[in-house]
């Protein structure tokens, strides 16, 4: 006979297609509730009976290997009340025939009549009798009793043996009487398991399939006796299991799946367990597998395990297998893989170090699990605790330890979780790290393990701790609920972290400090207490393509001479500012979209530096950039826009440079420069500010070269309260208001500007003010050209001033400039042209504009302080009325706007009115609230 075979599920036996075969629709065998009961096993079929079926079995056709003699084709039925479980096509029996002079069956086996074993047949009787007649219920019932080995011989008989003995209900109680699992476990390669679900696995019967794959184990299971017909291997403890291993070279052929040292007897046809087709001559993968070590249910107490061989321990028991196999130590590590692990495998199962607190041994260097040079073990799905505080649970070190740890549990322990140092690398996967006292991992001294998939959380430290060099990838980890950052990276640490989600850190989200380095590339930083990102102290990480956003305070600070690329990330929804750039900090931050904060978008104070450029920042409830207290940035190239205040601030000695950016669209002015502050601003737009372009006040100065300042609701540029700017080569114009308003004692230079198609004066100086003007082309105005009212004086050399509606320039009375050598030409005065034709001047200006001339009150009219009559309506409208003459200057007429008492004759409906102002509305000032 063969020897015994474990062929694969799929080999399993082929269908007959002979023509004019059925196959009777049959019950489930779950209408029995004991299949055995049914149909009863004859009296007189005993084992040798059984026996003979094997030695009468004819050659088989089936792929088993057994022989089977012919039958008709036709198929009979079955006894009343009796319907098989089975697919099979049942086969007629023969007519009797009478045997031949040698005692034999003379005829084929389809032409022997139907007889029992009651007459006295001979043995070829009572053969078929088992083979064809015994109901399949019986079969079952006598086959559940065999070993595996046995079954398989006995599925190597004929076609019916071979389909009844692969029942999938037969596999499954022979398999978890060996190996107690609920789920089929698969083992398609060396240091590979899984559990899969008997309804999703491809094979016809994946009970069989896990046991042929699981066959060359050896098996760990205290005190307990298998049959004694098994030839599988029992040891009481993992210690003696080891040693026989250890004993027998410490592996297993590959082909076959049968254990070398004779925990098995059969061997399967053809195929390893690694899936290689074509037999044992064609097979890649004859190499021994690492030995297999299957440890039962139980507490492991007096076990040290230091394995430096192959070999696979895995748990086995019914339920959760993890927590039903525990092994664990009070002194040195619980487990240990040394040099030469390099195919060694643990899982399923609970590792813990529990060190006696009172013992005076120490254990700083004891671990719950530890890896350690020149080493490759797998670990999967174990539970792991710690009770040590001063030790890791989990300690990988030394190069070339590379292990790959997933699917654990490193939780609760009361130092760190995980420890990866001293050039060790290896892969972890997909573990819960969670509830450890310190870090949940630490990685140092140029260590670069592969992390992915991780969820490390509510830890009472930071979540990962990168320091003294330590390296690393880390993707796809879920960190969140930590007590300090979800990332910290120190002393030149370099680790590389993507697609991670960094997550309510009770502190922040990353943290780079002491000179810390680090790629932080496409992850979600979001709902940390404080800053999503801090760096300081000489770090310099990259930060790439992040999503950084509801921060309970900032999205990235920059502080104690950080630098750092910041660069591509979506920065928003922050309480405090997107980014902060403080205390000689120097990074660059460039294309990022840094957009509704609850606070500014870009801080830059207390000597803070950087190159911020090509960003887009809007739609921030105060300003889009500040920079103050001595701060040297360079913005280029932004777009900054739509905030709720204004779009840069300077303020407090903040400097720096403002080159090519596009600011416009503010609640406030564009720019405002206050207290000291004298940044340079070239060849930017500003535009669009509902409260004018620039703003200089409070003794702000500044150069603004180069710019277009334009289509600002109120004055492109303002200039007040002792500020001296410096404006050169600029374009303002098309401003809703004028072009620049000097006033309350400004002062500046303003030198070789195009000033043009503003609606009001091109350039308004006003109270006290004393600015210089040169070279400046102001032109095409919708008002006057240059106006200087209030006791303000200026110095006017060479400028041109034309084409403008009201007059080129247009001196109050008591307004004495300095002019000299400016060309003043072509303007058209339409004020005078209005008054010489008896129109009331607020026809030509309505309220939003202030034409110069001559104004006057009427005393009669009980007229206030702060009206204003043209002289065609004293002429017209008061006459005979007590009325004065106040002063030549800009105003509009009140009489023509109708806010008097009597009706003005010189103009048709009365328009609604607002006080007259002898200046333009003033700006406004930031008041902002300086949150550091």
């Amino acid at each position: 006979m063969p020897s015994a075979s474990f062929s694969s599920s799929r080999s399993y036996v082929r269908r007959s297609r002979r023509k004019g075969g059925h196959r009777i629709p049959l019950p489930s065998r779950t209408q029995s509730s004991e299949p055995c009961e049914s149909v009863p096993c004859p009296n007189n079929v005993t084992g040798s009976a059984m026996a003979a079926t094997a030695a009468c079995a004819g050659p088989s056709s089936s792929g088993g290997g057994g022989g089977s003699p012919p039958v008709p084709a036709a198929a009979a039925a079955t006894t009343a009340g009796h319907h098989s479980p089975y697919d099979l096509r049942r086969k007629s029996p023969p007519a009797y025939h009478e045997p031949g002079p040698s005692g034999a069956c003379s005829l084929p086996a389809r032409k022997r009549p139907r007889t029992s074993l009651a007459q006295g047949v001979d043995v070829c009787n009572v053969s078929q009798y088992l083979q064809y007649e015994l109901p399949d219920e019986v079969l079952l019932c006598i086959l559940s009793h065999l070993t595996e080995r046995d079954l398989c011989r006995v599925a190597q008989v004929c076609k019916r043996f071979n389909t009844i003995a692969n029942d999938t209900e037969l596999w499954k109680s022979l398999y978890q009487s060996v190996f107690e699992y609920d789920t089929p476990l698969m083992h398609p390669a060396p240091c590979q398991f899984e559990f899969v679900p008997a309804d999703e696995c491809d094979a016809d019967n994946p009970w069989k399939e896990s046991f042929r794959q699981l066959y060359y184990g050896i098996h760990v299971r205290p005190n307990y006796r298998p049959k004694k017909e098994s030839r599988i291997k029992h040891f009481n403890t993992i210690r003696a299991a080891l040693e026989y291993v250890e004993e027998r070279g410490g592996g297993v052929s590959a082909v076959g799946g049968v254990s070398a040292t004779g925990t098995g007897g059969g061997a399967t046809s053809g195929a390893c367990g690694g899936g290689c087709a074509g037999g044992a001559a064609a097979c890649s993968c004859r190499r021994a597998q690492p030995a297999l070590v299957f440890v039962h249910a139980g507490h492991y107490q007096e076990e040290c395990l230091a394995i430096d061989t192959d070999v696979q321990l895995i748990g086995c028991a019914p339920g959760n297998v993890a927590e039903s196999v525990v092994l664990e130590r009070e002194a040195e590590s619980t487990l240990t893989f040394a040099e030469g692990a390099m195919r060694a495998y643990a899982g399923h199962m609970t590792l813990k170090f529990s060190p006696d607190a009172s013992s005076t041994m120490q254990h700083h260097k004891h671990y719950c699990l530890e890896v350690s040079d020149n080493c490759s073990p797998t670990v999967d799905h174990c539970i792991i605790r710690s009770a040590s505080v001063v030790g890791a649970a989990v300690c990988v070190s030394g190069a070339g330890a590379t292990p790959i740890i997933k699917h654990c549990d490193i939780s609760d322990c009361e130092n760190v979780g995980l420890y990866v140092t001293d050039y060790a690398q290896g892969e972890y996967l997909d573990n819960e790290i969670s509830r450890n006292a310190l870090a949940g991992i630490w990685v140092k001294n140029y260590a670069s393990p592969v992390m992915r998939r991780n969820h490390i959380h509510h830890g009472r430290d930071v979540g990962i701790f990168t320091f003294e060099n330590g390296l690393g990838y880390f993707e796809a980890n879920d960190i969140h609920n930590n007590r300090i950052a979800g990332f910290e990276v120190k002393a030149g640490a370099n680790p590389t972290v993507v697609h991670c989600e960094i997550h309510h850190g009770q502190t922040g989200g990353i943290y780079v400090h002491e000179s810390g380095i680090g790629q932080f590339i496409d992850n979600k930083i979001h709902s940390n207490n404080f800053a999503g990102v801090w760096i300081t102290s000489n770090s310099n990480p990259t930060i790439r393509r992040n999503e950084i956003y509801n921060g309970h305070q900032g999205g990235v600070y920059i502080f104690g001479e950080g630098r750092g690329l910041i660069e591509h990330n979506n920065i928003y929804g922050n309480a405090l500012a997107g980014i902060q750039i403080r205390t000689n900090s120097d990074p660059i931050v460039r294309h990022n979209k840094i957009h509704h904060g609850q606070h500014g978008g870009i801080y830059v104070h207390e000597k803070g530096q950087g190159l911020i450029e090509e960003n887009e920042v809007y739609a921030n409830t105060l300003a889009g950039v500040w920079i103050t207290t001595g701060s040297t940035p360079v913005l280029r190239r932004n777009r900054i826009h739509s905030g709720k205040q204004v779009g840069v601030y300077f303020y407090d000695n903040g400097h720096g440079k403002l080159e090519d950016n596009d600011i416009f669209n503010h609640l406030y002015s564009g720019v405002q420069i206050r207290t000291g502050s004298n940044p340079v601003i070239r060849g930017n737009k500003i535009w669009g500010g509902q409260n004018g372009g620039v703003l200089v006040y409070n003794g702000g100065l500044g150069l603004l070269e180069q710019n277009e300042i334009f289509d600002n609701a109120m004055a492109g540029v303002w200039i007040k309260t002792d500020s001296n700017p410096t404006l050169k080569r600029n374009k303002i114009f098309d401003g809703r208001d004028g072009g620049i308003c000097i006033f309350n004692g400004g002062k500046g230079v303003l030198e070789e500007n195009d000033i043009f198609r503003n609606a009001q004066a091109g350039v308004l100086i006003s109270t006290q003010s004393h600015p210089v003007l040169r070279r400046n082309r102001i032109f095409d105005g919708l008002a006057a050209g240059v106006e200087i009212t209030n006791n303000a004086t200026a110095t006017l050399e060479h400028n041109q001033i034309f084409n403008n509606r009201f007059g080129g320039l247009c001196l109050a009375s008591g307004v004495s400039p300095l002019v000299r050598g400016n060309k003043i030409f072509s303007n058209q005065d339409a004020v005078e042209k209005a008054v010489g034709g008896g129109q009331c001047l607020y026809k030509i200006s309505s309220y939003t504009s202030f034409p110069m001339h001559d104004f006057y009150r009427c005393q009669t009219c009980n007229t206030t302080d702060r009206n204003a009559i043209c002289v065609n309506c004293i002429k017209t409208c008061h006459s005979g009325h007590d009325v004065e003459f106040i002063r030549h200057d800009r105003f509009f007429c009140d009489c023509g706007a109708g806010t008097l008492t009597n009706q003005c004759q010189l103009q048709g409906e009365p328009t609604q009115d607002t006080d007259t102002l002898y200046d333009s509305a003033a700006p406004m000032e930031s008041h902002t609230l300086m949150v550091n």
